[in-house]
C-alpha cells in the first residue's frame, strides 16, 4: 500500500478558518504528527494515532512522517497559520533532500492555511494593502546579524513588515532592538500593531505609534505588524481606528 503525507495549516484558531482542502485531509489521515498544542486542535478520532512533539523537533518530526509514510500510512502533519511561513512545510522538504530517496516518490502535498499576518490584518483593515514583506524574530536558525541587515534592508525600503515570533522566554531583547533599529529608519508616528491570538476568542488587537511600541505587549501567539511610511489610520465612530495601506506609493522624498 502506497502511503502518503500532507503538510496542513490549521490557520491561526478559529475552526471556522480551516479550509475544506484541509479538513477532508483531516478526515482521511490514518496518523496526526505535529507540535502537541497543534495536534490537540484537531478533532479527536478513535481510528486516527496522534503523534505529539516538542516545538523545536521539525526535522525529526518530519523525518518519522515520511516513515510513517514509507509504512502505508495516511500521514497528516498539522502547522498552525499556513505550513509554508516559518513552519513545517521547508522542515519536511528538508528531510526529503537529505533522506532516504524513497521517500521522493511518496505522495506528498502541502495544503495551505491562513496565516496570521492575513488574519491580523482582515481584523484590522487592511495594512497589507502595498507591498510588504515577513520577517522571523528568531535567531534559532540564522544569526542575529542576519535578522538586523534584512530588517534595516526592508524599513529602508519603505515595506510593511510582519514580524514572527517576535519574543519567547530565551529570547526577551531581539523586539527591543527591533524596534530600536526601525526607529532610526522610520518616524516614530508609524503605526505598529501587535495582533495576539487572532481568531480566538482572548484575540487582542492594538495599535500603537512606532515611538510608543513596547516589547512587553507581545507573546509568541503574537504577530507584530510595523507600517510604512505611507500607512495610514482611519478613526472609527465607535473607537479605534482602521489602518491600511494604499495601493499606489507616493516617490520617496
Amino acid at each position: 500500500m502506497s502511503g502518503s503525507v500532507v503538510v496542513a495549516g490549521l490557520g491561526p484558531g478559529a475552526q471556522e478558518l480551516i479550509t475544506p482542502e484541509v479538513t477532508a485531509a483531516l478526515d482521511a489521515a490514518t496518523d496526526l504528527v505535529g507540535y502537541a498544542p497543534y495536534v490537540a486542535r484537531v478533532a479527536a478520532r478513535d481510528d486516527v494515532r496522534r503523534h505529539s512533539s516538542d516545538n523545536r523537533e521539525e526535522i525529526d518530526r518530519a523525518s518519522f512522517a515520511l516513515r510513517l509514510a514509507s509504512e502505508g500510512r495516511h500521514v497528516v502533519i498539522v502547522s498552525s497559520g499556513d505550513p509554508g511561513v516559518f513552519a513545517m512545510a521547508a522542515a519536511l522538504f528538508e528531510a526529503i533532500e537529505a533522506g532516504d530517496p524513497a521517500w521522493r516518490d511518496l505522495d506528498i502535498r502541502v495544503l495551505p492555511g491562513i496565516s496570521a499576518m492575513f488574519a491580523a490584518a482582515a481584523r484590522i483593515g487592511a495594512p497589507l494593502g502595498h507591498d510588504f514583506c515577513a520577517i522571523n524574530l528568531s535567531d534559532n536558525l540564522k544569526p542575529w546579524e542576519t535578522v538586523e541587515k534584512r530588517l534595516r534592508a526592508a524599513a529602508e525600503a519603505d515595506f510593511v513588515i510582519a514580524l514572527y515570533n517576535p519574543i519567547s522566554k530565551a529570547r526577551q531583547w531581539q523586539l527591543d532592538r527591533a524596534f530600536e533599529l526601525l526607529r532610526g529608519i522610520h518616524a516614530a508616528s508609524v503605526p505598529v500593531i501587535f495582533a495576539t491570538a487572532v481568531s480566538a476568542p482572548h484575540q487582542r488587537i492594538d495599535v500603537v505609534p512606532l515611538g510608543d511600541a513596547l516589547p512587553s505587549r507581545a507573546d509568541m501567539r503574537t504577530v507584530v505588524m510595523i507600517g510604512s511610511s505611507q500607512t495610514r489610520l482611519i478613526p472609527r465612530a465607535n473607537g479605534g481606528n482602521y489602518v491600511y495601506t494604499p495601493r499606489s506609493a507616493k516617490a520617496a522624498s
